[in-house]
């Protein structure tokens, strides 16, 4: 095992230790009492219809990857053009990914009923409850991924046979490419959840609310259980498996940026110590994230009759324990391996976590109903559901300001605090910015144990509410339970916005990844030096990132790469179309099947006759498997199609494209519908009216309309994003042998 340092070791032990701390607290929640009779009876119901949505989904998904793997060993083992490891880690990835969501939505369906019991007891114990079971779906995340990323890096590490310090360079762009494994996993994972379970919704809410009258999820509507089934398939597994996928690739892009920089050209020459250094720095500090992540979690508890702003601190504190813990572990941890500028590539992790704290508060600012914002687009509820709409489109984009500035800071600043805040444009330079860049989003993430399980909470509270409606459990528990579902919104809209920052900077590091592909890929075609447009030529070993660019010309005034700009910018608003027309669609099948049930079986309002939610249950899965392929396929060969035909140049517009538009439209859909979201909710606890009130009902409008919005298409644009880089990545080869 060469070049294996023992610290290394941390980063498998800290994976083991995330998932025995999963299991415990897993095993403590299954001790909890789940309920009366009624209570374990749907919380069945809603365990069935999400595990049968998962193993029918699951067997579209193995299809496709199949085929892509078949894909990827005719481009290794036909073609030449890529690394014989990739069909294996892209297969690797997807598994995981999956797995993933598998754990955290079984832990979640379990957990559903028995927090509602809890909250029989005590506010308190209903939060205990459904945040520890939300923790399960942390831990597994980051448990998973730095098992997988470890396990890669020492079968690689063993096999790899690459001269001096190409070596790393090898394993880390190789590992990188598991990432579309992932990421095409989490895509499929979040459009077919977030069509499944917005069709509900949408379906529950108009015919229920609207037009019959009846509360949220009450036992006479016939789409609550498939609406309560797609909270789990969308806001659980879909964002366990998104943020898995960001997980992995900040780390792995970190650390191929961390190899690059140190060979050849890079800062000090082809330093194998220090370039091992910088590939193991990023998955430290994951590791010693994952340690203080757990303490963070013992740290949130709430007292009985907790307000909103009481409740969203009681989340904070172990949220920003975490944070502060994180940060000044990454200073021990760079200072004890020694790395080149330890302090200033410190500074940018904490720029990394600087910046996540940053935009979950201003989330919370504009999606909490504890604020301005939101009471606002509520009270605009006195005039009609269109100028509820009206004042949730222009907060929404308003709220687009604070988050994208931060990220703009955070870019400068991690870039300046590597590279010493020398701004000169060199080699040197450039290649230290971009890891500093890499390890801010690796920063940003190192508290994911924790920051997925207040996520991941918001979905085990809903449910929760949903089991005690229909049970009947009185007045006083579903006034907890709904504090508890109005602050999971307000945590789930906090998560959204969190992991597309961290896709942001993912992103612009995995750009950097793709240079260096396609350096590998004129190795796999056996060319060694390059002409340049002025006759002179360059030996391709010692060509970087600006010499590429250079050969390339990736420059604004290069029409191919204002094509790739435009494709990219379009790509992101084609696919949100396409997801909420999905939505749509299913939508309307599901109102007419409510409808329909409404009409022809007797009895169901007066609670005599007995809803066929199985039927509710079977549209909301069919709509979202047939819905759900389109949209993903056109992801994957965007920058297929846009490599062939415009090259390189093409591909960088196209990410960088891609990048621009979606992370602000991903932020103006996120915060949008959790406005909306929580403006109903607000008119709920009793203000302009109550429930039932005119009032009510345009907001519930309101909220329909952003139901797409928060849990469909925005938070699958932050995959979107990291796919496409995915994609180019892993297509690199062959892009270079078409245009060579």
């Amino acid at each position: 095992m060469e070049n294996t340092p023992t610290i290394f070791y941390l980063v498998p032990a800290a994976s083991v230790v995330a998932l025995i701390f999963a299991w415990l607290f897993y095993r403590d929640m299954k001790r909890q009492n789940e309920g009366t009779e009624r209570m374990k009876e749907i919380a069945h119901h809603v365990r069935v219809g999400a595990m049968a949505y998962l193993r029918q989904q699951y067997k579209v998904v193995v299809i496709v990857f199949l085929v892509l793997a078949a894909f990827f060993a005719f481009l290794a083992y036909g073609l030449h053009v890529q690394n014989e490891w990739v069909p294996f880690a892209f297969l690797t990835g997807g598994l995981f990914s999956g797995l993933a969501g598998y754990f955290g939505m079984k832990t979640a369906t379990h957990a559903s009923a028995r927090t509602a019991h809890a909250a029989q007891q005590s506010l308190d114990k209903g939060l205990k409850v459904a945040f520890r079971s939300g923790a399960v779906m942390g831990l597994v995340v980051v448990g998973l991924g730095l098992l997988d990323i470890s396990l890669w890096y020492i079968i690689l590490n063993y096999f790899v046979d690459a001269p001096g310090s190409e070596k790393l360079v090898v394993m880390t762009t190789t590992m990188l490419t598991f990432g579309m494994g992932a990421s095409t996993q989490a895509l499929f994972a979040r459009v077919g959840g977030g069509i499944y379970t917005k069709a509900a919704d949408v379906g529950a809410d108009l015919v229920g609310k609207v037009e019959a009258g009846i509360p949220e999820d009450d036992p006479r509507n016939p789409a609550t259980i498939a609406d309560n089934v797609g909270d789990n398939v969308g806001d659980v597994a879909g964002m366990g498996a998104d943020l898995y996928e960001s997980y992995c690739g900040s780390i792995l892009a970190t650390a191929a940026l961390g190899a690059a920089a140190f060979v050849g050209t890079g800062v000090a020459g082809a330093d194998l110590e220090m370039q091992t250094k910088a590939v193991m720095a990023p998955m430290l500090i994951a590791a010693v994230g994952i340690l203080l992540s757990i303490i963070g979690i013992f740290l949130v508890r709430t007292k009985e009759g907790a307000n909103m702003k009481q409740l969203l601190s009681a989340l904070g504190r172990g949220t920003n324990v975490s944070s502060i813990l994180v940060a000044c572990a990454s200073f021990l941890i760079l200072w004890a391996l020694d790395i080149q500028n330890w302090i200033g590539v410190s500074f940018s992790v904490v720029t990394g976590l600087v910046a996540g704290v940053i935009i979950g508060q201003v989330t919370e600012y504009y999606t909490s109903h504890s604020y301005k914002p939101t009471q606002r687009i509520a009270k605009a509820a006195e005039t009609g559901p269109a100028t509820v709409i009206i004042s949730g489109i222009g907060t929404g984009m308003i709220s687009t300001a604070i988050p994208v500035l931060t990220i703009v800071v955070a870019i400068v600043m991690a870039y300046l605090c590597a590279t010493g805040f020398d701004v000169a444009l060199t080699e040197a330079n450039l290649s230290m910015g971009l890891y500093g860049i890499g390890i801010a989003a690796v920063g940003m993430l190192s508290t994911l144990g924790i920051t997925l399980a207040t996520d991941a909470y918001g979905p085990i509270a809903d449910n929760a509410g949903g089991n005690a409606e229909m049970s009947g459990l009185g007045a006083e528990v579903r006034k907890r339970t709904d504090a508890l579902d109005a602050l999971g919104n307000t945590t789930a809209a906090t998560g959204k916005g969190f992991a597309i920052g961290s896709a942001a900077l993912t992103a612009l590091a995995l750009l950097a990844s793709y240079i260096e592909e396609i350096k590998i890929g004129f190795k796999h075609l056996g060319e060694t030096a390059l002409t340049f447009a002025d006759g002179t030529q360059k030996a391709v070993s010692e060509m970087g990132i600006l010499d590429f660019m250079e050969y390339y010309q990736i420059n604004l005034m290069n029409p191919k790469v204002l094509a790739g700009v435009f494709i990219g910018s379009m790509m992101a608003f084609l696919f949100c179309g396409l997801t909420m027309n999905a939505v749509g669609r299913a939508a309307q099948k599901m109102v007419e099947e409510v409808r329909r049930q409404f009409r022809e079986i007797k009895g169901i309002l007066t609670g005599e006759g007995t809803p066929d939610y199985a039927r509710c249950v079977a549209i909301s899965t069919r709509g979202a498997q047939r819905e759900m392929l389109f949209p993903s396929i056109l992801a994957i060969l965007a920058p297929v199609v846009t490599g062939l035909v415009f090259g390189v140049s093409g591909v960088m517009g196209l990410l960088v494209g891609g990048l621009g538009a979606g992370f602000v439209l991903a932020i103006f859909m996120a915060n949008s519908g959790g406005a909306w979201d929580n403006a109903k909710k607000y008119i709920e606890e009793g203000n302009l009216g109550g429930k039932g009130s005119d009032h009510h009902k345009a907001t519930v409008v309101g909220d329909t309309v952003g139901d797409p919005f928060k849990d469909t298409s925005g938070p699958s644009l932050n995959i979107l994003i990291k796919l496409m880089s995915m994609v180019a990545i892993v297509m690199a080869g062959l892009t270079v042998m078409v245009w060579s």
